[in-house]
């Protein structure tokens, strides 16, 4: 037996006030989604808003539906309305506020696993490093260059 060692880096930025004013900008559209999410059973908000190469701007929030599995993540109604809109373009950076809505949350919040395979599905495709920038609605922001720090065991199509 042998054993495997991932070792992973992480920014942290004590504030979204840390980010350059670009990444700011998108977190905060991010913000601006997570207060439209569609969450009547958890009380739960996400919101995500994704950079894409040609300068667009995407957002998407967590839509539930009473048939719980009928609901979608935040972050993957916002990648896969980026691939549906823009198919040719590549998804630069992605960011998460996520925060029930009866309460301020500071910690970082990042995607669940099914939204990591999804965001994988992508950075794989691309053959391009997707910035994840992830928080609550307020407090630190975690930056990651890609989804391989949070999912290092990707599932790729070359496996089936």
């Amino acid at each position: 037996m042998k054993q495997i060692t991932f070792t992973t880096t992480f920014s942290v930025f004590d504030s979204l006030d840390e980010l350059d004013t670009e990444d700011k900008k998108i977190m905060q559209k991010a913000i601006e989604a997570r207060e439209r999410a569609y969450a009547p059973y958890s009380n739960f908000g996400v919101g995500t808003a994704i950079l894409l190469d040609n300068g667009e701007i995407v957002s998407g929030s967590n839509q539930e539906n009473a048939a719980y599995p009928s609901g979608l993540c935040a972050e993957r109604v916002a990648i896969f309305y980026a691939g549906a809109n823009y198919p040719t373009s590549k998804v630069l950076k992605l960011f998460i506020s996520a925060s029930p809505k009866d309460r301020e949350l500071e910690e970082p919040i990042p995607p669940c696993g099914a939204c990591r395979q999804s965001i994988a599905e992508y950075e794989m495709k691309q053959d391009v490093d997707i910035e994840i920038y992830f928080m609550g609605s307020k407090g630190k922001v975690y930056h990651s260059n890609s989804l391989k720090n949070l999912l290092p065991f990707l599932f790729e199509k070359k496996h089936l």
